[in-house]
């Protein structure tokens, strides 16, 4: 019992002592009640504000992520396969195989004056506009076909196999030929009959095409 009393008088003191602080405090200051209510009040809802405004960073950041990243797919450059109608274009069915400068396509080696010379004249080249053999007969030298992935294809050599309706599409090496074409039988377009030359003018400037720089870059040999 007496424990129960000195604690009511303990609290009852506390109390007291509270409110006397309290009353000393808005006599000196000058501050209501009601001002400091109110003042805390908006401390608590600028909290609340800056809590919300924190929150909401990730997610905005968040956001423009997923637009950025939506923006760079919907903008990502097509294949050439589908960025032009090539049905515009005369098209033939060929069987395509592929070959190098080297011995194994040629039988010439590297110290050979014509090694890695075309039939044209000008240097076999891996590029968007790559060098490719064919039958003269039926694609004279310059003509400028498309080759379904593998790109554009400039007629500037023949073959003594190369007879008809194929062509021979030039590679770096052998492990290229093997890897990335092999023999395959498919329509190409003709985007440009010859007149029976080319250049390596003509050709640089084909490859160098400002508008087709966006589609360059899958052709273009890594190998320098």
């Amino acid at each position: 019992m007496k424990q129960k009393m000195m604690l009511f008088r303990r609290l009852f003191m506390t109390v007291l002592f509270v409110l006397a602080f309290m009353t000393t405090f808005f006599t000196v200051s000058g501050v209501e009640a009601k001002d400091l209510s109110d003042w805390m009040k908006k401390q608590r809802l600028s909290l609340e504000q800056l809590g919300i405004t924190f929150k909401s960073l990730p997610k905005e950041k968040a956001e423009k992520t997923a637009l950025s990243a939506a923006k760079e797919i919907k903008n990502k450059p097509k294949k050439l396969e589908e960025a032009f109608d090539w049905s515009r274009y005369p098209r033939k069915k060929v069987t395509a195989t592929g070959y190098t400068a080297g011995a194994e396509s040629t039988g010439k080696q590297p110290h050979h004056p014509g090694y890695g010379l075309t039939y044209s004249g000008v240097k076999v080249k891996r590029d968007l506009y790559s060098t490719v053999a064919a039958d003269l007969s039926v694609f004279p030298i310059g003509t400028i076909l498309f080759i379904p992935n593998y790109g554009y294809g400039v007629v500037a050599d023949t073959g003594s196999a190369i007879k008809g309706n194929r062509l021979d599409l030039y590679y770096e090496t052998v492990e290229d030929v093997y890897n990335e074409w092999g023999k395959k039988t498919l329509d190409v377009y003709v985007i440009k009959k010859g007149d029976g030359s080319v250049t390596e003018s003509e050709l640089f400037q084909l490859n160098e095409e400002e508008s087709m720089q966006v589609f360059r870059q899958k052709y273009k040999t890594a190998k320098k």
